[in-house]
């Protein structure tokens, strides 16, 4: 790959990940206070991840993979996103704000796997060189979430008093409508699927790997990571309003940590992986949601703040000792004939059934759990912690040792 294509691509992953950063982390506090929202609306709001998650393979399988280039897709998708961030700044009531945020999100979460398609078709070795290119993403995930904290400042509290915080949808519409047009020019990358062939349903949504559950370890690992699911998505959902009610200053930029932890443990996982395998990795991994939680329940942003922090940069053993390694043993367990289903199955399963199911949940216990507009955080975070635990169990229980190769 070229110098010019590599900056290409960096940019491309920088903008997409910025995106994503500048307005879905302060969600749900934009929500609460611009809104009034309830547990139950914000958590509406934020299950549309899930409905899009589900809807993008329809995207992809029937439009992406057979009609049209990637990058033009990518493209158009990002330029309707633009317009629709644009509408979501301006509205202050849920029953319109809602449609746009759902129709954004059946936009954007095509546009995950567009950007590894348009970057893997320009890699010799996408093994070596597309994690060089990744990271471009995580940084801008960090970047917005510094820039909203530390250049505008608007998610301090008077800035939230005061309306500010639908700033992040105007920042985040304008790098999309800056991708939208980029995209435009980013290296060819044609539908790989033939357009006369007949696609199943099952090849969308990747069924053909429902064989895989046969295998009991695979069984236990695939309920295992919806359920995980429950508990990740009160962070999501919960997260920053939880910061800004205890008074943590720069709360959106004090969780970039836990971006900056994923690559940290990124680059410690191989090492973890081959040293103790599949089921420790991903019991620590396990392990690190429930702590994660127990910190956040009992912790405060005076003497104890230490605790919010840790509770933050756990983020990286969280995501990467779980999902990345779920990634690999899929990949190891699936083999070469349904690699690419049973990668689909289980980001349907995850980000779609269970991330929709804890979206609703955190919402629920959220709404049980304020009197008064004052939330009971301590009860909201030992619910997600006790979960966590007892999947931590039934995983450690019902799975199997067995030798997996850590695989780059």
């Amino acid at each position: 790959m070229n110098r010019s294509i590599q900056i290409q691509l960096s940019t491309m992953m920088f903008l997409q990940f910025f995106i994503w950063g500048a307005w879905f982390v302060t969600l749900g506090t934009f929500l609460g206070s611009n809104m009034s929202a309830e547990g139950g609306q914000i958590a509406r709001a934020f299950s549309t991840q899930s409905w899009g998650a589900i809807i993008a393979p329809f995207i992809i399988g029937l439009i992406a993979d057979r009609f049209f280039n990637a990058e033009r897709i990518l493209g158009v998708l990002h330029l309707i996103g633009a317009c629709l961030m644009y509408l979501m700044s301006q509205t202050s009531d849920f029953g319109v704000f809602y449609p746009y945020v759902l129709g954004y999100m059946i936009a954007y979460m095509p546009t995950l796997a567009l950007v590894n398609s348009v970057s893997f078709n320009q890699m010799k070795d996408p093994a070596k060189e597309f994690s060089y290119i990744r990271v471009f993403g995580t940084i801008g995930w960090i970047l917005a979430g510094l820039s909203i904290s530390y250049i505008f400042s608007w998610d301090s509290k008077e800035s939230i008093a005061a309306g500010m915080l639908s700033n992040t949808f105007l920042l985040a519409a304008g790098a999309s409508a800056l991708l939208g047009v980029f995209s435009f020019f980013l290296p060819a990358t044609p539908p790989t699927a033939d357009k006369n062939k007949k696609i199943t349903l099952s090849e969308i949504l990747g069924l053909d790997a429902l064989k895989l559950l046969g295998d009991r370890n695979f069984l236990v690992f695939f309920v295992s990571s919806i359920l995980i699911c429950i508990p990740l998505a009160f962070y999501y959902a919960n997260a920053n309003p939880f910061l800004v009610d205890v008074g943590m200053e720069n709360p959106t930029g004090k969780m970039t940590i836990g971006q900056m932890s994923e690559v940290i443990f990124m680059l410690l996982l191989p090492i973890f992986f081959k040293k103790y395998g599949f089921k420790n990795t991903i019991l620590v991994g396990m392990l690190a949601w429930a702590l994660r939680y127990v910190l956040f329940a009992f912790g405060d942003a005076g003497s104890l703040s230490f605790m919010l922090i840790l509770g933050i940069a756990l983020h990286g053993i969280c995501y990467d000792f779980f999902f990345v390694s779920g990634q690999i043993y899929t990949n190891a367990k699936a083999g070469p004939t349904v690699k690419s289903a049973a990668q689909g199955l289980i980001t349907l399963a995850t980000y779609g059934v269970g991330m929709l199911i804890g979206f609703e949940a955190a919402g629920y216990i959220t709404e049980i759990n304020t009197l008064a507009e004052v939330k009971n955080w301590n009860m909201i975070w030992l619910y997600p912690a006790g979960f966590a635990g007892v999947i931590l169990i039934l995983f450690f229980i019902g799975f199997k040792n067995e030798n997996i190769e850590y695989q780059e």
